[in-house]
This record gives structure tokens, sequence and C-alpha cells, in this order.
């Protein structure tokens, strides 16, 4: 895992919200972050406490995930490098509702709240960017609602493995899904039971859309798997 080094020179400078910000703020922002590097498994942030800012993601992958009634995880987002994650939290003063957890070594940069909040209100650039994240944030939780609502399970499975690849691509072979979930955490994704995860994979994998090997999970038939994810292209 590289160094972060500066804003101005982060690999993740144009994939980033804050890449939006006028160079004065970039350099605020530069001066006053703290960056760490989170293992595997651990937490940056748990549900029901208080933000004291927000993080930027340089490398790595996070998982959000909020705490059932019934004690279950439920997963809400999946973030990858240039995400920036807290800051709903942040902007409407409430406790976070999700914990945020790394699923591989990650690489993070956090930036204090009142550091944020004060460039936000003197960079209208930046501010109307934060507001098209929270806008889409909204519409991605509406679709998911409606086909939690709508949608058969063997068609929000083919949905989420597909989500999945345009979240975090394939690795060097071009197939193999570049992140490890255990199949309780896809489940979760998907919105069923574990048991049932497990038996439409197999089923996939009979019918010659995926290969699976432990958490790695191949798709052999991305179109196939559209079709099965019934969407339209």
């Amino acid at each position: 895992m590289h160094e972060p080094g500066t804003c101005q020179s982060c690999s993740q400078r144009f994939n980033s919200v804050f890449c939006k910000a006028k160079d004065e703020f970039v350099n605020q922002i530069n001066e006053q972050k703290i960056c760490n590097v989170y293992k595997k498994g651990q937490t940056l942030f748990n549900e029901g406490s208080y933000p004291f800012g927000v993080y930027c993601i340089n490398d790595g992958k996070i998982k959000l995930s909020h705490q059932g009634d019934d004690g279950k995880e439920q997963i809400i987002r999946l973030l990858k490098a240039g995400d920036v994650l807290g800051y709903r939290a942040l902007l409407s003063g409430d406790r976070y509702s999700a914990s945020a957890v790394a699923l591989e070594d990650t690489q993070v940069c956090f930036i204090p709240k009142d550091l944020f909040v004060s460039v936000l209100k003197m960079d209208p650039g930046l501010a109307f960017e934060m507001m098209k994240l929270l806008s889409d944030e909204l519409h991605r939780a509406e679709i998911k609602l409606t086909h939690l609502a709508q949608k058969p399970i063997r068609e929000r499975l083919a949905e989420t493995l597909l989500f999945i690849k345009e979240t975090y691509g394939f690795e060097q072979d071009g197939i193999t899904l570049n992140v490890r979930l255990s199949r309780e955490e896809i489940a979760n994704l998907v919105g069923t039971a574990t048991e049932s995860a497990i038996r439409l994979l197999s089923e996939f994998k009979k019918d010659g859309m995926v290969e699976l090997d432990g958490k790695k999970i191949k798709i052999l038939k991305a179109k196939e798997l559209i079709r099965a994810a019934n969407l339209q292209d």
C-alpha cells in the first residue's frame, strides 16, 4: 500500500468529490487531514456514535452496515477508493446510522468536521457536489427498496453480483470479482437468508454463469447473468 502523500498528488485526486474543491481549500484540507491504514476487519466508526469529520478512501474497500432489530447485519453500501463516507450524519447532526468496516487493508484520510463544514460554506462548487452525492445516495436507496419489494430473490442475486462487479471490477484475469465477500455478506446485500444465497449461487454455477472457489467468485457468462437479473441492458 503506497503512502498517501499530498491531496494534490493523491491517486484519487480526480475520482473524489474533493477534486471539485478550489485549490486554496484543497491546500487547507491537505494541511489538516489525518491519514491512517485500517486492517481488514477493523472499524472506522460505529453505528450510534457521533461524527467528528468525514473520511475519504485513498486505497481499499469498506462496507457500511446497519444493525437490524434482530441483531442481524444489513449492508447499506459498498465503498471503494475515491469514495467519501460519514458526511450524511455530519451534515444532519445525527449519530452514525451505520458502522464502517474495512473489507481489506484500507488507507483512509480523515478530514475534521470544522474544516469540512467551513470549506462547504465557502466553496459553492464543492457544496453542489455534496448535494449530488446525497441525491445519488437517496436514489440508490429508493431503487433498492423497490427491488426488495418487487423482484424475486434470483433476480436480486444476479443484480447484486453485477453491482459488485461495477463497484470493484475484476482481477487481472478479467473474470474474478476483485473483492472477497462471505456468503452471509452476499445474502445480506441481496436481502435474503444465507441458505437461499448459497442455494442460488449453486444454481448459477450449475447453469455455467459463475464459478465458485471459496470467497472467490468468477463471472463466466455476464450476458446470461444480466438476463437473470432482468435488466434492460
